[in-house]
């Protein structure tokens, strides 16, 4: 009588299930040790742009990691390699890591700031040109100076211009520069203006109306602000008048020259992206 045959069942072999259990073990073993290990950012830059290079998967044609757009979904590529090596979860631990990531984020805000310094100085540098120019049209550029910074335009106009020696009234004859400044400050001055008074450092007598420099420079810097008020369009609320006496000179006080330069009123004009606009 023949042998029958033997019956085949259905699925893998017993060694197949066997050796697919020890591959997942191995690859579960090796993705714990990959997880403990340390990352060296450095060296994950310089494959990361190594790659970038050789199969363009960052970028169109970029060959920087902080540059360009991912291919796929469009989105912007991350300006960082920290901010891209924490979005795939192998940001570096510890406190080498938290160091290292400080610092970056110090670099990043220093240089965020001076960014943001040079532009504000373009901006006072666009300003400023244009109000010497107006002042040149209105033939006040003699009488008014111009200078700048990050902040503001600064324009100075001498005391004995203004004023007599200790009063606090505007002089007649200083009234049509006032004026031509007011239409310059209605013209390029739409935030904050600040008008600050000075004074040399000669001791006020006690007979007059101030009995010091610090009232007689708020003294004088209110005229003005009184002045600019009832004559020009300005709005009040953007106006601000200080007096800062003798605190603030811009040249030596034990020459006649000096103390004529300190006697003076500055009117200083916020650019739109100060923090005082």
């Amino acid at each position: 009588m023949a042998k029958k045959p033997e019956e085949i069942k259905p699925g893998l072999p017993a060694w197949q299930g066997t050796f697919g259990d020890l591959m997942n073990l191995l690859l579960c073993f090796f993705v714990l040790l990959f997880s403990m290990a340390t990352m060296d950012a450095a060296k994950f830059e310089e494959v990361a742009a190594s790659f970038s290079s050789a199969f363009g998967i960052f970028s169109g044609g970029e060959m920087a990691i902080g540059q360009g757009a991912l291919i796929g979904d469009g989105v912007s590529q991350l300006s960082e390699l920290s901010s891209y090596v924490t979005s795939m979860g192998l940001a570096q631990t510890g406190a080498d890591s938290d160091t290292d990531q400080t610092e970056v984020g110090d670099m990043e805000q220093q240089e965020l700031m001076e960014a943001a310094e040079e532009e504000q100085l373009e901006a006072s540098a666009e300003l400023a040109e244009a109000i010497e120019q107006a002042l040149e049209e209105n033939e006040i550029d003699q009488e008014v100076d111009v200078n700048y910074t990050s902040q503001y335009v600064q324009l100075t106009i001498q005391g004995s211009i203004l004023f007599d020696s200790g009063k606090v009234d505007l002089k007649e004859d200083a009234l049509p520069v006032i004026d031509k400044v007011g239409q310059i400050l209605e013209t390029y001055a739409g935030g904050t203006i600040e008008i600050e008074g000075h004074t040399d450092n000669i001791p006020m007598g006690g007979n007059g109306k101030y009995s010091n420099n610090d009232e007689l420079s708020s003294g004088r810097a209110l005229s003005v602000f009184y002045y600019l008020i009832e004559n020009t369009t300005l709005d009040p609320s953007n106006l601000i008048h200080t007096g800062r006496g003798e605190y603030a000179p811009i040249a030596d006080n034990s020459t006649d020259e000096g103390r004529a330069r300190n006697r003076r009123v500055e009117i200083k004009i916020y650019n739109p992206l100060s923090g005082n606009y």
